[in-house]
C-alpha cells in the first residue's frame, strides 16, 4: 500500500507546520520558575499539541515537562519519540539566515531544529495523517511522545517514564538512515578546581556541541595574535579582545568540527598565559578526539572508538570548570572510564564531577523492529538497510525495543548543532513516506 500521493499533497502544509515550530527559540531556560524548561519551550510544546489536536489526535500536556498525542486502539502502544528543544544558535554571524525563522532557499529549509528534531517530527506527524486520511485502521495505538529537555539532562523523558505508559516498541526520527541499532554510552562530566585564577575565560554553549567561537580579553592580545598567526588559526582582534573561530559539530563526532577552545588555549600557552586547567587541555585534550592520551585505544567491534569533546570552559577568580562529553563504546565499562579520567585529572589538580550519564543501547539485528524497518527502508529507497552504530544519544535509549530511524540519508551532510542547519524539502516528504510505511507495518 502506498501513501506517496497523500504525502506529496501535504508538502505546503508540512513546511508551514515546520515554520511554526522553528519560530520558537526553544532553548533551555531555567530562569523563570513558572516553566520547568523555559517559556519558549513550553510555548513550542503547546503549539505542537494544538497542531496534533487539529489533525485528530488525542493530546495530553504534562505540566510543561512533556506532552503526547495518540491515535488508534488496541492493547499495544507504539511510540514515536521526538524532542522540541534545540541547542543554542551559537554565533549569529555564522548564520546566513535568522536561526529561528524558517527560510526556504532552493531545495533547503534553514532554521535551528529543522533537522534536529522539529523537521523529522513534522514528517512523522504527516506520515500518520496520511494513514488516517487513507482510512487505515490501527490495530495498535500510536503515541507521539514529545520531550523538551533532550539536549540537556533528559529530565523531560524521565518524567514521562515516571508517570505514563511505556510503548512496547518504537523509533525516534533523530539520527540517520537506515537505522541505529547500537548507541554508545554517554558520559558528561566536569573537571573542576576550587582555586581561582587571574585568567578570566568563559566560552562554549553545551556539553554536546563542539564550540565554534570563543572570546578572550587580555593586555597580551598582540602576543596572542602573533601566535595564532603562526598556528594559522582563524581569529579576529579588536583592541585587547581576541575572538578565535572554530567549526561547530555534534559532540558524538567531534572530528567533524574544529574546537575553538582548544585552539585558543594552544595560543595562550605559547603566549605564556597558563594554569593547570589550560595545561590539561593543551597536554591531554587538544586534537585528541578519541581520548587516547587518557584511555589509550578504547574501541570495540560493534560501535567503534570512544570520542571526547570539550564543550565549555569557565575560569575566573573564584573557580575553574571544564565541561566534557564522552561517548563510550557499548562493550566498555563506565567505571573503568571514570578511573582513567580521575587519574589523569589529578595530575593537574582537577576533580571529577559527573553531570549526566546515559547507558548504551543495543537492539539485535534479528529483532522484529529491526527487520521491519529494514524492509521498509530498503523497499522505499533501494539502498542498503544494514543497521548502523552511533555515538549519538537519542531517545531510543529511553524505552526497550526502540531505535533511531532517520531522518538523515547516507549521502547527506550532517548539519545538526551547526550554523545554517537545514533539511531539504524533498527529505521532509521522503521521510514522511518512509515513516508512513513503517508505522503501517508496525501496527499490523
Amino acid at each position: 500500500m502506498g501513501f506517496e500521493n497523500e504525502i506529496k499533497n501535504y508538502k505546503k502544509e508540512m513546511k508551514e507546520t515546520l515554520s511554526k515550530l522553528v519560530s520558537f527559540e526553544s532553548v533551555l531556560d531555567e530562569t523563570d520558575g513558572n516553566y520547568p524548561f523555559g517559556k519558549e519551550i513550553d510555548n513550542c510544546l503547546k503549539e505542537t499539541l494544538d497542531i496534533c489536536e487539529e489533525m485528530g489526535f488525542e493530546t495530553y500536556y504534562g505540566d510543561g515537562h512533556y506532552g503526547y498525542a495518540e491515535i488508534g486502539s488496541g492493547d499495544e502502544l507504539i511510540g514515536i519519540l521526538g524532542h522540541l528543544d534545540v541547542v543554542p544558535a551559537g554565533d549569529i554571524d555564522n548564520w546566513n539566515y535568522s536561526p529561528f525563522e524558517l527560510t526556504e532557499d532552493g531545495e533547503k529549509l534553514y532554521g535551528r531544529g529543522s533537522v534536529d528534531d522539529k523537521g523529522p517530527i513534522v514528517s512523522s506527524l504527516f506520515a500518520v495523517k496520511a494513514l488516517m486520511d487513507s482510512d487505515i485502521e490501527f490495530n495498535k495505538r500510536i503515541r507521539f511522545i514529545f520531550g523538551v529537555d533532550e539536549e540537556n539532562l533528559w529530565r523531560s523523558i524521565d518524567k514521562y517514564l515516571e508517570n505514563e505508559e511505556k510503548p512496547v516498541m518504537g523509533f525516534t526520527p533523530d539520527s540517520s538512515f537506515p537505522m541505529i541499532h547500537a548507541e554508545k554510552g554517554l558520559l558528561q562530566f566536569k573537571l573542576t578546581n576550587d582555586s581561582g585564577s587571574s585568567i578570566n575565560l568563559k566560552g562554549g554553549n553545551a556539553f554536546n556541541a563542539v564550540p565554534d567561537k570563543i572570546i578572550y580579553e587580555s593586555n597580551k592580545a598582540d602576543i596572542i595574535a602573533k601566535n595564532l598567526d603562526k598556528l594559522n588559526y582563524e581569529y579576529k582582534k579588536d583592541n585587547n579582545k581576541i575572538t578565535v573561530f572554530g567549526q561547530g559539530a555534534h559532540a558524538s563526532k567531534p572530528y567533524n568540527g574544529t574546537n575553538a577552545i582548544t585552539r585558543l588555549v594552544e595560543a595562550l600557552i605559547k603566549s605564556n598565559v597558563e594554569n593547570e586547567s589550560l595545561n590539561f587541555i593543551n597536554d591531554i585534550v587538544a586534537n585528541d578526539h578519541h581520548g587516547e592520551n587518557i584511555f589509550g585505544d578504547c574501541s570495540d567491534e560493534p560501535s567503534g572508538k570512544l570520542t571526547i569533546n570539550l564543550g565549555k570552559i569557565d575560569i575566573n577568580n573564584q573557580n575553574q570548570e571544564l565541561s566534557f562529553d564522552i561517548r563510550i563504546p557499548v562493550t566498555k565499562n563506565k567505571e573503568d572510564i571514570i578511573k582513567e579520567i580521575e587519574k589523569k585529572a589529578a595530575n593537574y589538580n582537577l576533580k571529577y564531577e559527573e553531570y549526566d550519564y546515559l547507558d548504551s543501547l543495543y537492539v539485535p539485528k534479528d529483532h522484529f523492529l529491526i527487520k521491519t524497518l529494514s524492509k521498509v527502508y530498503e523497499k522505499e529507497t533501494q539502498l542498503d538497510s544494514t543497521p548502523l552504530t552511533s555515538g549519538g544519544a537519542t531517545y531510543a535509549r529511553a524505552i526497550e525495543n526502540c531505535v533511531a530511524f532517520g531522518p538523515v540519508f547516507p549521502d547527506q551532510e550532517k548539519v545538526e548543532h551547526q550554523a545554517n542547519e537545514y533539511i531539504k524539502t524533498d527529505s521532509l516528504v521522503k521521510c514522511a513516506n518512509i515513516y508512513a510505511q513503517a508505522i503501517y507495518k508496525l501496527t499490523r
